[in-house]
């Protein structure tokens, strides 16, 4: 039975902060093996690469996420003892709740709310001297995520909500005050959504059904209880913030069209949807994810390997969208490669691998695709701008990472076509057929 390899460090841990993106992908490298351990935090850890160890690692039969996000990513991006974090009849009850908001009309809708925030935004950036776009980008998502999710937004409090999700996305990854100003944004956000919550089941807010607010307030687990508050309000950040995060993928795609300006001019072809395929080369050129974690459910073998039951283990996201067994040139930006690209549920993996419904990709990967198609568009056709001299590079050490200068822009000019409202694909997943029976979506 061979032996999986194992680093020689003591302690993996000081590494994975200094190399960030690339650690796993490295490894995997040096030792010419998708699989090897390392000691993380004190733990053993088995680190998986590629797609057929994606696979294993997306299948439920083997694998269990309770224990697995360390408590420090709980409580700054998503959230103590959230969806991300159950398993079995408890995770699929939440995730039919998520995935109920995922239909096409639900999303079209937030397509039609950002194409409003656009334009609005555009307009006053005209009067604007210079104008950053990863901090506008969020403002810009959050208004429109909030008027979707049903979630009331005051005027006067959009900068500080919009901020104090970038907090707490910024902060999963950090430590001394970036974990700290995560931490304090997630209290914050949390104290306002239990006022929500604590609305809409005393009558006194009323959102409509198909929101997420009203998916969420009266969304009850598999044992008949409605979520406490505290949970509820947790649940309903994380319809919200996810999309706020979109706002590092427009930053990059920003990047990328200013850096590769031929495409400019493939993007304003009608005759294809080129908008397509350079968004997903976005999704896996520029950094998102670094790596996700799961806990072995009980003793298995996979290719004579042994799997301990509780053993941690780490899949490489950042370099399986990177190898190039499997992509070709795979340092290149080219978003033609997706032109004939077999949609594969686990060689690109950005927003996480496998079956929708059931496990745990991200729910709202498609809206992450249709809110960055129709934000190229915009920035391609629908404003006119100046890209003065400023710092584009991404430290890859840092997790997450962005462009260093957030992509400003300078002279900007509205040229009067609008932001399209992309039209939905079909649901990435059928709609929720009533598998929980206290499912309230």
């Amino acid at each position: 039975m061979p032996e999986i390899v194992r680093d020689p460090k003591l302690d993996s841990t000081l590494d994975v902060l200094r190399q960030g993106y690339t650690f796993l992908y490295d490894r995997s490298r040096e030792y010419d093996s998708d699989i090897f351990q390392i000691r993380l935090m004190g733990m053993q850890a088995i680190c998986l690469h590629g797609p057929e160890a994606a696979q294993l690692f997306y299948d439920p039969e083997y694998f269990i996420r309770t224990g697995a996000i360390p408590r420090r990513v709980q409580t700054t991006l998503m959230g103590l003892h959230a969806i991300q974090t159950r398993d079995n009849g408890e995770h699929r009850c939440r995730k039919e709740m998520f995935m109920s908001l995922m239909v096409p009309e639900s999303r079209q809708r937030l397509m039609s709310l950002l194409a409003e925030q656009w334009q609005q935004y555009a307009q006053r950036w005209e009067q604007t001297e210079e104008v950053v776009l990863f901090r506008e980008s969020q403002e810009i998502l959050c208004r429109a995520a909030c008027t979707w999710a049903g979630v009331p937004l005051q005027e006067d409090e959009v900068e500080l909500r919009a901020r104090d999700f970038g907090a707490m996305i910024d902060g999963f990854g950090g430590v001394g005050p970036r974990h700290w100003r995560g931490k304090q944004a997630r209290i914050r956000g949390e104290k306002w959504m239990r006022g929500i919550i604590r609305d809409i089941r005393s009558g006194k807010l009323q959102p409509q059904p198909g929101t997420a607010a009203h998916a969420v307030a009266w969304h009850r687990e598999p044992d008949g209880e409605l979520f406490d508050v505290q949970m509820a309000a947790i649940e309903l950040i994380n319809a919200v913030r996810p999309i706020v995060a979109i706002a590092t993928y427009i930053a990059f795609a920003a990047v990328a069209l200013h850096e590769y300006p031929p495409y400019r001019q493939q993007l304003r072809n009608p005759s294809e949807d080129y908008a397509e395929l350079f968004v997903q080369e976005v999704r896996r050129y520029f950094p998102f994810t670094p790596f996700v974690g799961a806990i072995v459910r009980d003793n298995f073998t996979w290719h004579g390997f042994k799997f301990p039951k509780g053993t941690m283990v780490l899949l490489d996201v950042y370099g399986t969208n990177r190898d190039a067994r499997w992509w070709q040139d795979p340092e290149v930006f080219w978003p033609d490669r997706f032109r004939h690209w077999q949609d594969n549920a686990f060689n690109f993996i950005p927003q996480g691998g496998g079956d929708f419904l059931t496990g745990h990709r991200c729910a709202g990967e498609w809206i992450t695709i249709e809110a960055m198609k129709q934000a190229v568009h915009f920035l391609n056709e629908g404003i006119t701008y100046d890209v003065p001299p400023q710092d584009l590079r991404y430290d890859l050490t840092r997790m997450p990472t962005l462009p260093a200068s957030g992509f400003v822009m300078r002279n900007v000019r509205v040229t009067g076509k609008t932001a399209p409202i992309v039209t939905p694909v079909a649901s990435p997943a059928p709609a929720p057929t009533g598998g929980c029976p206290f499912h309230h979506g």
